[in-house]
């Protein structure tokens, strides 16, 4: 994307600071970051950018496969979920896709771990960003994205061009048996998202007699994790079956786990991760 010049496009690191919403609540008992630092740490990042012209577009994310389209009436932007019109402006749109051919409008999506997609058609002038957790990938909330695009704008999902950012990578995405066996039985090849967990190769504890366990009464042990989610592979698999061509998804390499020290991660830091931001827009 970085040779398209319409495109304006970027993935934030920690070294940009915490860029969730600032009416964002954080939960209790964690550090609470002041709404303002919240918002000097966006108008930062958009200056860096070189987009203080564009409108900033969040919506709550809520890890559903819902798209809304962004269309600017006048000096007001209008969300329309999937392309139909709705009342009401920007507060409690909740989605977890946004696509738009309006110029000047950056569209966001925030992420500690879950995979942020951008998307662009390179002939139609359509842009779109994309949220997805397993939640979402299980959904196929990218693959809905491109359906939407080509169905709102006329998109050919062979003009597509689409980066997935740095997220949590199958070296430490953990997950339990149901989140393995609900992809297994939402996808023909299920089965290639995910790998065995170092965890699982791991000799297991011999049980406890129930009087000498330590959990709660009524409570059993917690079952061991034994198989690791390659989130990328699952998204990528979706817009390929979406037709986006494969030599046109390009994925960076980066863990958010693993690299910590560079980006946010909700699986390292828990509650009190904060959020990285990615963005794409037209430029005028």
């Amino acid at each position: 994307m970085a040779r398209v010049p319409w495109i304006l496009h970027a993935f934030s690191t920690r070294a940009c600071g915490d860029l969730r919403s600032p009416d964002t609540p954080r939960p209790a008992g964690t550090a609470s970051v002041r709404p303002s630092v919240l918002r000097k740490n966006r108008q930062r990042f958009l200056l860096q950018l070189g987009a203080r012209k564009f409108d900033l577009v969040a919506v709550r994310q809520i890890h559903s496969s819902t798209v809304v389209q962004v269309i600017r009436n006048g000096t007001r932007l209008e969300y329309r979920p999937a392309g139909y019109p709705i009342a009401g402006g920007v507060s409690g749109v909740y989605a977890d896709a946004l696509v738009t051919d309006e110029p000047e409008v950056l569209l966001s999506v925030s992420a500690a771990d879950c995979l942020p997609v951008l998307i662009a058609d390179l002939r139609g002038l359509v842009v779109a960003a994309v949220h997805s957790g397993w939640r979402g990938a299980l959904k196929r909330t990218a693959e809905k994205t491109v359906g939407d695009m080509r169905r709102i704008f006329g998109s050919k999902p062979r003009d597509l061009i689409a980066v997935l950012g740095p997220s949590i990578r199958s070296c430490c995405y953990e997950v339990g048996q149901e989140v393995a066996d609900a992809f297994c039985g939402e996808f023909v090849r299920g089965e290639e998202f995910f790998c065995k967990s170092r965890a699982s190769a791991e000799p297991t504890a011999p049980a406890q007699p129930g009087f000498l366990s330590r959990m709660p009464p009524g409570h059993d042990r917690l079952p061991r994790l034994g198989f690791c989610l390659d989130l990328v592979r699952a998204v990528r698999d979706q817009l390929e079956s979406a037709g986006v061509p494969d030599r046109r998804i390009h994925v960076m390499d980066f863990c958010t786990s693993c690299r910590n020290d560079m980006f946010f991660s909700y699986r390292r830091e828990g509650a009190a991760a904060g959020r990285a931001m990615a963005v794409i827009g037209i430029r005028s």
